[in-house]
């Protein structure tokens, strides 16, 4: 695990908070071994604005949350949930040093308005600048997932971006939304709630022509995304 200083020297040069940055790193190494386990790695689909972040753009708005469409709905399931992510956070605690206690899970099951299965899950950690005692409640990294929503192209892997001096010599990886999947759900997202984060994200989806995709493209993707 990083020192506090380092999660200190970041928060300073982005401007923000120590526990914004701390978060950015639980995320990264989340991530990591979410990638390491064999029955997650290629059915569980990073999506969303933190996927954004830490996939496609470095320098970019931070997030606290990490979103997942699953291709196995068998998946949403108390027990495996609690099984695989207590072998997730067992693996990050050993590779990184991070503490983040199988007893600090935590899974809300609900049916989603289409009437589909859906969770969200919370994973409590202590980091390099988060209190070294549990008063006050642990903080906590939000996972959404799903297992309803169409996925229009294949997967793509992805290195993670984690700027801080413990990234593995190998990178950190995990299947991602296509950038062209995360743009057509970024619009359709737009056509069912309004939120201000899912226009800056299509906004600056836009703004990157380097990467953006032809118009026919996009469309093709927001029309099945639609459906």
């Amino acid at each position: 695990m990083i020192d506090k200083r380092e999660i200190l020297e970041a928060a300073s040069a982005f401007g923000l908070l120590p526990g914004v940055v701390e978060k950015d790193y639980i995320l990264g190494w989340l991530l990591a071994g979410i990638n390491a386990h064999p029955d997650l790695a290629e059915s569980w689909v990073f999506k969303g604005g933190t996927c954004l972040k830490k996939c496609y753009f470095e320098t970019y708005r931070f997030s606290e949350d990490l979103d997942f469409t699953l291709r196995d709905e068998g998946h949403i399931d108390a027990a495996f949930l609690r099984r695989v992510l207590g072998e997730v956070v067992a693996w990050v605690a050993d590779a990184s040093g991070l503490l983040l206690p199988a007893d600090q899970l935590s899974f809300d099951i609900y049916t989603n308005p289409r009437g589909r299965l859906s969770c969200q899950g919370k994973v409590g950690y202590r980091g390099p600048v988060s209190p070294a005692t549990a008063a006050g409640g642990w903080p906590k990294i939000k996972l959404d997932l799903t297992a309803d929503e169409k996925l229009v192209l294949p997967a793509v892997r992805r290195e993670v971006f984690h700027p801080y001096s413990d990234r593995p010599d190998e990178g950190m990886w995990t299947s991602a939304y296509a950038y062209e999947e995360a743009f057509g759900e970024k619009v359709r997202a737009l056509g069912e709630r309004t939120r201000p984060r899912d226009l800056y994200d299509v906004v600056n989806l836009y703004r990157h022509g380097d990467s953006r995709p032809p118009a026919a493209v996009l469309h093709d993707v927001l029309a099945q995304k639609c459906a």
